[in-house]
């Protein structure tokens, strides 16, 4: 029919379903549009053609984008705008029909360009026919012929199943035996857990909540056994639910499988930020990862430096492209310095704290305003490719030497590559985050549709990192609505050697999913900062214990059973995984889990963390370790005041960093301004004066790379042309781009231009620019 419009000359094709009955079924709007736009670009006829889909099917943000994306030059939801003008006609919605359905329009589009922005994409038209999007439960023949190019790693469904689940729900609205059909539209509890038929089925039912929160307040590990069997032998709902164990060994008694006191050490806590949890919440789950040996996260958020030095310190900061309480205190009281690139659930966006929950104490800690939302950036402000990343791990590494760096990444087709990457720029830990999980205060559109299973995204990493040789050089982590020692058992056959929790330590706590994180309505005190629903705060840290060894205790007894005596042993063996036997729906056995279980690297003599092959920074060579820290030695014992003078090439990177640092731990911000000054003569490297504490001061005559002053602390930075420069301060750049990203305090005085996004993200440093 296409064909033949086009041959009279038609340029304009309006794909329309109207005139559904009981004879006519309609082909999904999606599926119509991908099929006539592969065969118009097939037929090479597409440029010529433009596609408008009339529709009743598409409603909300996430279908108009995949039309769009797959060819729709325009939408028509005309089913969406008579319900509104139905819900006006009933007096349940009191509005004009035009401002609601203006309305509607708006709020579709607000979705549709937050999409296309995440995806890096800045006109609707590169938007169209671009097919960003990864499917996950269809055939591979079918991707190939209607969605052309489309990635879809684990296989499933075809034209048959979709055309019978078509025939069914037209069926059921027309009713070909006539009996009548009931047409009412129920609440299918899409976000919210609902009761009766029809409804969707959650991973978190109650009965799940209960028995875990009695399991871990009761020390009931047979209680813990009920949870666990409740998840693991439940309904399918995850990629791994679809696994099951294939012993390659004899198994072992159980008291010579590695302690849980053991296992604990390798888990953490999901960064959860202050502000998005109360105080109360928050501590408690650094506590009780401090008291086993584990970590806890800070998340994006920043941390009180009471905590710092006590058993509330949470041992992994992150550092978030929003720089929220990022000072050189908070760096040093870490042992993992996590870089948050992207997360799991809700890929390409960052953390999003609404303004009513910035209390005055939350803004304090994140260096911002009460009352004003917070939402880190995409990381484009000052990561803009794998090198500035490197230069963003060394710059961390020199604020906290001791520290090891973790770079967080989205499950996504193509993240062995990035991972590979990631590697080679000296990160020790690398995180494969899932679409599972995050704290419930995003928009649905953030959420749903939004991310892939960290199962496709790990077992690609392992596989990329030890085809390249690096596999061992690093440490895998993954998270993502980690809930039973099945699930961690799964995690490490697949590559994972640390795992993090979020959703079940928060349950353990006293969470009963009311989906309210984002109003501050929280009734049992965890996702609020309001003072009186965190009095009802009923955790304590042995709850969020007993979770994290019963976990333990659950994977050693499926390490007995599959033969293997320390976790090191089980990372990376996927042979002994398979496809569950259980009686599984057609439609559910179609998928290939093949990819993920590959076992062509199980036999691999690297398939973890070696500590002997960890990234050398030679930071021995800095300015700092080999000239700066030996002059002031004596002064960093005392803080007496002290001067010095060095000269820099470009390839002296983060200089002052490292000096920083030891000011920090030994004075705090305690020092006065101008007690140890750095007298500087050349053009310095990247991050000149980094993270730079009160009381330190650097001078520099010459110029500076990018990153000048990332993250100052307190410290003073003044740079003037060198006095032998014959150009005009005033007429030339004499810092690079990117200047004061995620400053805190301190000042800086620079005589000269400063380039690009000068100043973005700072908090609180005083700037003077002359040029």
């Amino acid at each position: 029919s296409v064909d033949r419009a086009y041959q009279k000359g038609f340029n304009i094709i309006i794909l329309s379903d109207r005139g559904v009955d009981e004879n006519h079924v309609p082909i999904p709007s999606l599926l119509a549009v991908s099929a006539v736009e592969q065969h118009l670009v097939r037929t090479k006829k597409r440029t010529a053609v433009s596609l408008i889909i009339e529709s009743g099917e598409p409603r909300d943000v996430h279908q108009m984008a995949a039309l769009l994306g797959y060819g729709a030059r325009a939408v028509n939801p005309y089913l969406a705008h008579e319900c509104i003008s139905e819900l006006i006609s009933l007096g349940i919605l009191d509005k004009d029909y035009h401002t609601a359905i203006k309305d509607y329009n708006h709020a579709i589009l607000s979705g549709i360009v937050k999409i296309a922005a995440k995806m890096g994409i800045s006109t609707i038209q590169s938007y169209q026919s671009s097919k960003i999007f990864e499917a996950i439960g269809l055939s591979q023949e079918f991707v190939d012929k209607y969605f052309t190019g489309t990635v879809s790693r684990v296989g499933g469904i075809g034209i048959k199943e979709i055309a019978d689940g078509v025939t069914w729900r037209h069926d059921h609205a027309f009713d070909p035996m006539g009996l009548g059909v009931d047409t009412t539209l129920n609440d299918t509890g899409f976000h919210n857990l609902r009761s009766g038929s029809g409804t969707e089925d959650h991973i978190l039912s109650p009965e799940v909540i209960i028995a875990l929160q009695e399991s871990v307040r009761n020390s009931d590990y047979k209680k813990f056994k009920e949870y666990s069997n409740l998840i693991d032998n439940g309904p399918d709902h995850r990629l791994r639910d679809l696994l099951d164990f294939s012993p390659k060994n004899d198994p072992l008694p159980l008291e010579e499988v590695e302690s849980a006191e053991s296992i604990v050490k390798r888990f953490k806590t999901g960064a959860m930020s202050f502000g998005a949890l109360s105080e109360e919440a928050h501590e408690c789950l650094a506590i009780a990862m401090n008291t086993l040996g584990g970590k806890s996260n800070t998340g994006e958020g920043g941390e009180n430096p009471d905590r710092y030095g006590t058993n509330k310190n949470s041992r992994i900061k992150q550092v978030a492209s929003g720089r929220f309480g990022v000072t050189s205190a908070y760096l040093c009281s870490a042992d993992e310095i996590q870089i948050k690139m992207a997360q799991g659930a809700k890929p390409g966006e960052g953390g999003n704290l609404p303004g009513k929950k910035v209390y005055p104490w939350v803004a304090k800690t994140r260096f911002s305003t009460p009352g004003v939302s917070l939402i880190s950036p995409p990381p484009h402000h000052d990561i803009y490719s794998i090198e500035d990343l490197a230069q963003l791990i060394y710059d961390l590494k020199n604020a906290n030497r001791k520290a090891r760096i973790s770079v967080k990444l989205v499950s996504e087709c193509g993240v062995g590559t990035i991972a590979s990457g990631v590697a080679k720029a000296g990160a020790q830990v690398i995180l494969i985050s899932g679409f599972d999980g995050g704290t419930g205060a995003a928009p649905a559109s953030s959420i749903h549709n939004a991310g892939l299973p960290w199962e496709l995204g790990l077992a690609e990493t392992n596989h990329t990192l030890i085809r390249d040789g690096l596999r061992d050089r690093v440490l895998i982590e993954t998270d993502g609505k980690l809930m039973t020692g099945r699930d961690v058992a799964i995690a490490a056959l697949l590559g994972a050697d640390e795992f993090g929790f979020a959703t079940a330590p928060l349950v353990a706590m006293g969470c009963m999913m009311m989906r309210v994180c984002s109003k501050d309505t929280c009734p049992f005190g965890i996702a609020t900062q309001n003072e009186e629903l965190r009095k009802r705060f009923k955790g304590r840290p042995e709850y969020v214990m007993n979770f994290m060894l019963y976990t333990a205790e659950e994977l050693r007894e499926i390490m007995a059973s599959l033969g293997f005596r320390t976790v090191d042993e089980m990372v990376g063996r996927s042979d002994c995984l398979k496809v569950r036997g259980r009686n599984l729906t057609r439609n559910v056995s179609l998928l290939d889990l093949s990819k993920i279980i590959d076992p062509e690297f199980s036999d691999s003599p690297i398939r973890h963390f070696d500590k002997k092959r960890v990234f050398d920074f030679h930071l021995e060579k800095t300015i700092d370790e080999a000239i700066l820290l030996p002059r002031f030695s004596d002064a960093l014992k005392t803080g007496e005041p002290h001067k010095e003078k060095i000269n820099l090439t470009c390839t002296d990177r983060t200089t002052g960093t490292i000096l920083g640092s030891e000011v920090t731990r030994r004075f705090g911000n305690s020092l006065a301004e101008d007690t140890f000054v750095v007298e500087c003569q050349g053009g310095a490297g990247q991050s000149f004066g980094a993270f730079l504490p009160s009381g330190v001061t650097m001078r520099l005559h010459g110029d500076a790379n990018d990153g000048f002053g990332k993250g100052l602390s307190g410290g003073k930075l003044v740079v003037t042309p060198d006095d032998r420069s014959p150009f005009r301060a005033e007429d030339n750049i004499i810092i690079g781009n990117v200047a004061l990203y995620g400053a805190t305090s301190g000042k800086c005085y620079v005589n000269g231009i400063a380039g690009e996004r000068f100043s973005v993200r700072n908090s609180g440093a005083i700037a003077v620019v002359e040029g």
